[in-house]
C-alpha cells in the first residue's frame, strides 16, 4: 500500500505498475485521499466508483495502463456532468465522450474526475461561479492560470500525474507556465476534437498538462491522428516518444522575443526568459539571430466572434441565463449581441491574414521564436478582470498577448518551466513553423536533461 500519490511522471508510474513496484488499486485509493484532503479544489467532481471499476480491470501493458488521469470540465465524457464549468449548465450530462477521452480509454487510462476550468474556458483564471477557486500549488491564494486550471493545479500539486487540457487562447500554455509544468499546443488539428467538432474559430487545439516530456510524447501517440468526426485532423504519426531526442537541432535560427513585440512583460521574468533562451541556445547549438517579432495579440473584434459558439450553445437560455454567468462573461455575451455584425467580422478575418502574414514573416528569418509564457508570474486567485498592478497590467487580458498568436495561426508551441520569480514558476515558450511539433519536443527534452525542474510544487499541498 502507498499513502500518497506518485510524484514522478505518468511514464514512470507505468513502469513501476509493469515492475511490480507500484499496484493501480493502490494508486488509485492514495489519489482519490489526496483530493479529499487537498486544498486546491482541482477536480470539483470525482467518480470514486467508475475508476475503481475501471482499475480492477487495469492492462499494465498499455501505453497508459491504469494510471489515474483527471478530464477538464470542457471535455465531455459519457455519464459524467457536463457543465462546461457553468452554473448554466449544472445539472447537463455528458452523452458521449469525445475522441481524445476514448482513445485515452483505449491506452488503458483510469479516468477518476473532473478538472476544474474557467467558465466556458473563455478567461484564463482559474475561478468560476459554480466551483469556486481553484489554488496554484506553488502558493495558495495564487491563480492556476486557465482554463485549464484545474488540471495543472492537480498535476503540479501532485494529486494526478498527468490531466486533459484544452487551448483556444493559451488555456494550456498559461496555467503549465504558472505551475512549473509541460503544455504543449500542438499544430491546430494535431489532436482530433470529434465528435460534433466545433470547427469555427479553427484556434481550439486539446492535449495535456503533464510533468515531463516523455509524458507529452506519449499523450501524442496514443491520442494524435486522423478523425473523420473532425474534418481538419491531420494524419497520424507514430513515433513521437520512440524518436523524442534524435533530431539534429545544431544550427537551427532562434529569436529570443520575450514579448513578442507586443504584451508589457514583467522585467524579472524577461530576464529568467532571456537566460534561459540563451541557455537553450548553447546546449543545443542553436544560432541566435535578430529578427524583428511584433506579432498582433487579441483585438476587440476576435475576442467578440469567439463568443458565436457560445451563442449557439446557450440556445433560448439566453439571455436569461445571464445572471447565473460570470459577470465577464455575461457582459461580453451582451457586448457581442450589440455590436457584432459584418463589418466586425471581415475586420477580424483581416486580423487572422495580417497575424498570418506577420508569423510567416518571422518564419521566412528563424526557424524558432522563443519568448515568455505569462507576461508575469501567477497573479492573485481571486482576478478576474483585467487590472493594474503598479505599472504592470496583471490578469487575463495581458496574458493572452504571448499566447494567442500561435491560435490564430495554427503554429506549434510549447511551455517549459524556465525558473522562477519570487518563488513562483516562469514559463519559456518556444514556437516553430506548422508540423514542426516533434521539434518543439526535442527542444524541450533538452532544457529537462540540462536544467531539470521540480515535477511537484515544493511542498505541494497534497
Amino acid at each position: 500500500m502507498t499513502d500518497t500519490p506518485w510524484l514522478g511522471d505518468a511514464c514512470s508510474l507505468v513502469d513501476a505498475f509493469r515492475s511490480g513496484e507500484r499496484k493501480p488499486s493502490d494508486e488509485l485509493e492514495a489519489v482519490l485521499g489526496a483530493i479529499e484532503s487537498s486544498t486546491l479544489n482541482a477536480l470539483p467532481f470525482v467518480d470514486a466508483e467508475g475508476a475503481r471499476a475501471a482499475v480492477a480491470d487495469a492492462d499494465v501493458s498499455l501505453p497508459f495502463g491504469g494510471v489515474p488521469i483527471g478530464v477538464k470540465a470542457l471535455e465531455p465524457v459519457e455519464g459524467w456532468p457536463h457543465t462546461e464549468a457553468s452554473m448554466v449548465f449544472a445539472d447537463r450530462i455528458g452523452d458521449q465522450s469525445t475522441t481524445m477521452v476514448r482513445r485515452l480509454d483505449a491506452a488503458g487510462v483510469v479516468k477518476v474526475g473532473q478538472t476544474a476550468a474557467s467558465e466556458f474556458g473563455g478567461l484564463n483564471v482559474s475561478i468560476n461561479r459554480l466551483n469556486g477557486v481553484t489554488h496554484n500549488p506553488w502558493q495558495h491564494g495564487r491563480t492556476a492560470g486557465g482554463s485549464s486550471g484545474g488540471s495543472a493545479a492537480a498535476v503540479a500539486g501532485g494529486v494526478l500525474p498527468i490531466a486533459t487540457g484544452g487551448d483556444g487562447g493559451g488555456s494550456i500554455r498559461i496555467p503549465a507556465g504558472f505551475c512549473g509544468l509541460v503544455g504543449m499546443k500542438g499544430t491546430a488539428g494535431r489532436i482530433p476534437r470529434g465528435p460534433r467538432t466545433e470547427i469555427a474559430p479553427l484556434t481550439v487545439v486539446i492535449g495535456c498538462l503533464a510533468r515531463s516530456v516523455r509524458d507529452v510524447a506519449r499523450w501524442f501517440d496514443v491520442c494524435s491522428g486522423y478523425h473523420p468526426r473532425d474534418p481538419y485532423s491531420l494524419p497520424r504519426i507514430d513515433g513521437w516518444e520512440r524518436d523524442l531526442g534524435t533530431r539534429d537541432l545544431q544550427g537551427l535560427r532562434a529569436v529570443i522575443a520575450p514579448d513578442l513585440g507586443s504584451a508589457v512583460v514583467h522585467p524579472d521574468v524577461e530576464a529568467v526568459v532571456r537566460d534561459a533562451g540563451e541557455a537553450l541556445a548553447r546546449d543545443a547549438g542553436l544560432r541566435l539571430v535578430d529578427a524583428p517579432v511584433r506579432l498582433p495579440g487579441l483585438g476587440f473584434e476576435w475576442a467578440m466572434s469567439n463568443l458565436a459558439q457560445l451563442r449557439r450553445d446557450l440556445g433560448d437560455r439566453w439571455p436569461a441565463c445571464k445572471d447565473d454567468m460570470t459577470l465577464e462573461m455575461a457582459f461580453g455575451m451582451e457586448m457581442a449581441d450589440q455590436m457584432y455584425n459584418l463589418e466586425l467580422a471581415a475586420t477580424c478575418e483581416a486580423q487572422r491574414t495580417d497575424a498570418n502574414e506577420r508569423m510567416a514573416d518571422v518564419f521566412d528569418q528563424v526557424d524558432l521564436i522563443i519568448c515568455a509564457t505569462n507576461p508575469d508570474v501567477a497573479f492573485g486567485a481571486e482576478i478576474a478582470l483585467n487590472t493594474r498592478v503598479g505599472d504592470q497590467r496583471v490578469g487575463p487580458e495581458n496574458n493572452g498577448a504571448l499566447t494567442i498568436p500561435a491560435n490564430i495561426v495554427g503554429n506549434p508551441a510549447i511551455s517549459v518551466p524556465a525558473g522562477t520569480v519570487d518563488g513562483l514558476p516562469v514559463g519559456m515558450q518556444i514556437i516553430t513553423r506548422h508540423h514542426d511539433d516533434a521539434l518543439l519536443l526535442d527542444l524541450a527534452r533538452v532544457v529537462e536533461r540540462e536544467r531539470p525542474w521540480p515535477l511537484v510544487a515544493p511542498d505541494a499541498p497534497v
